[in-house]
C-alpha cells in the first residue's frame, strides 16, 4: 500500500474526465489533481464517437442550445491557439426529407432554435427577395452564419445537394455544427493539463471512504500494488461505469445505457460526396429490398424483421480530408437499454442495413448492394438520463462530484460541462443553465412535470 494527496482525484481519463482535469488545472489554478483510469485516454467510449458538434436542440428552455453555444465558444478558441490541431469544421448537420408534411415540423424546429438563441432560420422558397443561400465550406471553422437554412426551392436542393434522393421536398441545414478528431482534441487537453501539474494514474477505482461524513479518501488497485489517496473532492466522469462507481458512496443515479454502433466503409467508387455536411435522412422508411430477398426474408423468421419499418435518423458523413474514401455511418433502429460489457458485441447485420437505409437518401448507393465494401464496425455506449441531459454538479455526499450521462453527445458538451463542474467545485459564478443539469433537478415538483411531456430529447 501506497498513500498519496490531490486537491482532486477524478475517476475516467475519457473526454469528460480530462475535460475537467483541464478547466481545474489550465482556467481555475488547481494542479493537484489525479486523473484515474484503467485503460488508455479516451479509449473506452470517448474514440467511439461520430466526432460530431451542433447547437441544434429542442427545449424546453434554452439550456441546452447555451451550453452548447459555449461548449463550442471553448472549441473554437482551443482551435484558435492550437493551430486547429483536432481539424474542426464548421460543414453543418443538414436533415432532409421526402414528406412534405414533415416541412411544418423543420420550420417549427428553426423557430424554435432561434427562440433559444442558435441563431436565425433563413427560408429559401424561391420567393423574390429572399437571402441567397451560402453552402458551407469543406474547411475550417471560422463562419459568421448560425441558425439554419430551411430550403424548399426544388432547384436550390438539387443544385447544392444533387447527391439527394430526388424525391426530396426539403432540407434544413444547422450551420453552427461539424466535427474533428476527438483522439486530437482530447490528447491536446490533456497535454495542456499536464504540463500545469494533472498526473495521470493507471489504475481501477476500488472504493472511496467517506470520513466525518464527506469524502476523505479513496483506494485505487494499481499494477502490482494499492494506491490511498487522501482528497476532498472526488469527481466520478466514469462514462458508462458512473453508476458502479456511484454506489461506492451509495448512491443510485438515474441513468442508463444504449449500446449504439457505427460502422465505416471504403467509398471505392467516389459515391458519397467529400464536400458534405453530416447528412440526416428524418424520414422512416422500409429498407429497398430486392424482390429476391424479401421473398427469402419472409421465410426465415430471424430475418423478417428487415422486412418491418425502420425508424427515422440514418445519419452519415465523409471522415478525414477531401481525398479519403472512408465514409462513417450511423443509424440507431433499436433504442433497448442494456448493461454495459466490454468489449461490446454488435448485430452483424448492421452494416447491410446501415448502407441500405443510407441509400435512400443517397440512391446511387445502390451501386454497392451486390458487392458492398467490407466494413469496420465499432461503437460504444451512450450513458443516459430519461430526458437525454446531462448531470454535471455535486452529488449529495459532500466532496463527490458527477460528470456524466453525456450519452452520445459528449464530444460536443465536455468542454462546457467540464468548466461548468470545474466552476461548482472552485465555487465560481456559474452560467444560468447550471441548474438545468444538476442531479437535485429531479426533486422539483415542476421538473417532474417537465418530464411526463417532454417531447423530443435532441438524440440522432
Amino acid at each position: 500500500m501506497t498513500s498519496k494527496t490531490a486537491d482532486v482525484v477524478i475517476c475516467g481519463a475519457g473526454i469528460a474526465g480530462i475535460s475537467v482535469a483541464y478547466h481545474l488545472a489550465v482556467h481555475r489554478g488547481i494542479s493537484d489533481v489525479l486523473l484515474i483510469d484503467e485503460r488508455p485516454p479516451l479509449s473506452l467510449t470517448s474514440d467511439k464517437s461520430t466526432e460530431c458538434y451542433r447547437n441544434w436542440w429542442p427545449g424546453p428552455g434554452d439550456a441546452m442550445v447555451s451550453m452548447m453555444n459555449r461548449s463550442i465558444d471553448i472549441l473554437e478558441n482551443l482551435a484558435d491557439e492550437s493551430g486547429n490541431v483536432f481539424q474542426m469544421n464548421r460543414r453543418g448537420y443538414l436533415f432532409a426529407t421526402a414528406d412534405p408534411e414533415r416541412i411544418s415540423d423543420y420550420r417549427a424546429h428553426g423557430e424554435e432554435a432561434e427562440k433559444h438563441g442558435a441563431g436565425p432560420l433563413r427560408i429559401h422558397d424561391g420567393s423574390p427577395g429572399r437571402t441567397a443561400y451560402t453552402p458551407a465550406s469543406p474547411d475550417g471553422y471560422q463562419s459568421p452564419l448560425t441558425g439554419a437554412d430551411l430550403i424548399l426551392d426544388p432547384r436550390l436542393i438539387s443544385t447544392h445537394f444533387p447527391y439527394l434522393n430526388p424525391e426530396t421536398k426539403a432540407v434544413i441545414h444547422a450551420r453552427r455544427a461539424g466535427w474533428f478528431s476527438a483522439q486530437q482534441l482530447g490528447m491536446y487537453m490533456l497535454e495542456q493539463a499536464r504540463l500545469r501539474g494533472v498526473e495521470l494514474i493507471t489504475g481501477t477505482v476500488q472504493d472511496v471512504a467517506l470520513e466525518r461524513g464527506r469524502v476523505g479518501r479513496v483506494e485505487v488497485e494499481i499494477p502490482g500494488s494499492r494506491l490511498s489517496i487522501s482528497t476532498r473532492h472526488f469527481v466520478n466522469a466514469a462514462g458508462p461505469f458512473v453508476g458502479t462507481i456511484a454506489r461506492m458512496i451509495g448512491l443510485e443515479l438515474p441513468v442508463f445505457a444504449e449500446l449504439h454502433a457505427k460502422v465505416s466503409i471504403n467509398d471505392h467508387k467516389g459515391i458519397f460526396p467529400r464536400e458534405a455536411p453530416l447528412l440526416i435522412w428524418s424520414d422512416d422508411q422500409h429498407l429497398p429490398w430486392r424482390e429476391h430477398e424479401r421473398d427469402f426474408f419472409t421465410g426465415d423468421p430471424e430475418s423478417q424483421f428487415l422486412l418491418d419499418r425502420f425508424p427515422a435518423g440514418v445519419h452519415a458523413r465523409p471522415d478525414g480530408p477531401l481525398d479519403s474514401p472512408i465514409v462513417l455511418i450511423l443509424w440507431t433502429y433499436h433504442l433497448d437499454p442494456v448493461a454495459p460489457t466490454f468489449p461490446p458485441s454488435f448485430d452483424e447485420a448492421y452494416p447491410d442495413i446501415a448502407l441500405r437505409g443510407l441509400s435512400t437518401m443517397l440512391p446511387a448507393l445502390e451501386a454497392y448492394f451486390d458487392a458492398p465494401p467490407k466494413p469496420y464496425l465499432d461503437g460504444g455506449y451512450y450513458t443516459k438520463t430519461q430526458e437525454n441531459r446531462p448531470l454535471v454538479g455535486p452529488l449529495p455526499v459532500p466532496g463527490a462530484w458527477i460528470h456524466g450521462a453525456l450519452s452520445g453527445y459528449g464530444l460536443m458538451a465536455a468542454p462546457a460541462c467540464g468548466e461548468l463542474l470545474s466552476k461548482q467545485i472552485c465555487g465560481d459564478t456559474l452560467p444560468d443553465y447550471a441548474p438545468w443539469f444538476l442531479l437535485e433537478r429531479y426533486e422539483d415538483p415542476e421538473y417532474q412535470r417537465l418530464l411526463a411531456d417532454w417531447g423530443q430529447s435532441g438524440q440522432l
